[in-house]
């Protein structure tokens, strides 16, 4: 299976009411997109490896906010070294951290946070059992 198709297929997925993730990716932790979807914003390398600090140290992320494409997200919590969610609006941002990758959901309303962080998170899950 393509990376490609990982996104396709289980990041865009159809959640309650037939809607989607707004965009979603998986990068790798050197900031190298690995597969995306359309609309998924131009994130820089600066702002990927933040993400990646972030995980090793989670003070930095809450108190300077995570940014994807040059859009702040205010951290509102995770898991340490796992999961970090963002908010903004009415919508966010779910980062999963596997043992090589970021695999990254954002979502606005109708989505909830809690369905985009199931999508993202079974992924993520898969891929480090998988020893990605």
């Amino acid at each position: 299976m393509s990376w490609q198709s990982y996104v396709d297929d289980h990041l865009m997925c159809h959640v309650s009411g037939g809607n989607t993730l707004t965009a979603a990716a998986i990068v790798g932790q050197d900031g190298l997109v690995w597969a995306q979807s359309a609309g998924f914003p131009q994130a820089t390398q600066t702002e990927i490896a933040n993400i990646v600090e972030g995980f090793e140290d989670n003070s930095t992320l809450p108190q300077h906010g995570l940014f994807l494409g040059g859009t702040k997200y205010m951290v509102i919590q995770g898991d340490p070294g796992a999961v970090i969610r963002g908010k903004k609006g009415q919508g966010g941002v779910t980062v999963k951290k596997t043992n090589s990758a970021l695999v990254i959901g954002i979502y606005n309303e109708p989505i909830t946070p809690g369905e985009c962080n199931i999508v993202v998170e079974r992924l993520g899950d898969y891929l480090v059992e998988q020893g990605i």
